[in-house]
């Protein structure tokens, strides 16, 4: 076989191997907490978003039946299930009792339906942070708050993500103290 075609032939194989695996996994995609059955998930979303589709895409990932309802109307859409304004984020879900507003990791949500607390009315990750699951931008990655909000739109923290020296995420989770 001439140097050529050995050349070719590696590089073919090469290259189906590349298609072959996933061009990028997220780190959110480990499961670290199991829920005894599928949970429904409704997730209100301008039609346009395409950060909304991979939140989604994260959810399905992590035990979540997802309802995708497009809406043209979000900003009545949290007002009419009490989200605060200063936790608004780009989409909003409904699941169980609760609401979901913006990046939340699946993990936090489903600590929540663990959890089962009545004194919590829903999650937030307000704004668009980046890193956030849905939001990936390669290495950049904010440091993000989960916050938890009440019906009185009281709010407190939930969890907390930082970076560390690998650039992957650290829950600070103050519920996992309790």
């Amino acid at each position: 076989m001439s140097a050529y075609k050995t050349l070719a032939a590696v590089l073919t194989l090469l290259i189906g191997q590349l298609f072959a695996m996933p061009l990028y996994a997220s780190e959110w995609d480990e499961i670290r907490l199991q829920l005894e059955q599928t949970q429904t998930i409704t997730v209100y979303r301008d039609a346009n978003c395409q950060c909304c589709h991979k939140w989604i895409e994260h959810l399905e990932k992590h035990q979540f039946e997802v309802i995708d309802q497009i809406s043209t109307d979000m900003v009545s859409i949290k007002e009419k299930l009490g989200v605060p304004a200063n936790m608004a984020s780009c989409h909003t879900a409904v699941v169980g009792d609760y609401v979901i507003e913006g990046h939340v990791p699946a993990e936090d949500i489903k600590q929540l339906l663990l959890d089962q607390s009545s004194d919590i009315k829903g999650l937030s990750v307000p704004q668009m942070r980046v890193g956030t699951p849905g939001m990936e931008m390669g290495l950049r990655k904010d440091h993000f708050i989960v916050f938890g909000f009440d019906r009185n739109a009281q709010y407190q923290l939930f969890n907390a993500y930082q970076t560390n020296a690998d650039n992957r995420y650290l829950p600070l989770n103050p519920r996992s103290a309790q």
